[in-house]
């Protein structure tokens, strides 16, 4: 199979520019979000079927990049820079990071909850892509390329 997603290089930084609001309205940091989008892949569901083929968010490691994520809040909340998250939310820390070190923090297990935002804002970008495709007449082109 060729790399269907060479093809869309372009439409991808197109949705990317306009998708920069969307992500400043989430949960999630621009820092964060690249990282979440480098841990998911984008794959085309049925695409035998003109019908019913659609883009989506393969998400499956974003729960091994969760403790990354993690850590890039922290540094930026150090720094004074944190942004996104939820207001009066903590974003880490030196306290999360000391009470972390002495064993002392929640447990160190993967926050469900920022996994299915983050799953729900990486399926937004692959509706997103898909209607630019669309918008742009290149959809079909694309379904077929991701067959072969």
């Amino acid at each position: 199979m060729t790399d269907w997603t060479d093809s869309i290089v372009g439409d991808r930084m197109t949705v990317d520019r306009e998708f920069n609001d969307r992500v400043r309205s989430s949960e999630f940091s621009s820092q964060e979000w690249g990282l979440i989008m480098t841990a998911t892949e984008l794959d085309i569901e049925h695409a035998d079927d003109p019908e019913r083929a659609r883009i989506v968010a393969d998400t499956e490691k974003l729960p091994q990049i969760m403790p990354e994520l993690e850590n890039v809040r922290s540094q930026m909340s150090q720094m004074g820079g944190a942004s996104g998250g939820e207001p009066g939310s903590s974003g880490g820390g030196i306290v999360d990071s000391l009470k972390g070190a002495l064993g002392l923090g929640g447990g160190g297990g993967v926050d469900q909850d920022r996994v299915n935002a983050a799953e729900e804002l990486t399926q937004a970008y692959a509706d997103a892509l898909q209607s630019q495709l669309a918008s742009k007449n290149k959809w079909e082109q694309v379904r077929i390329a991701y067959q072969e």
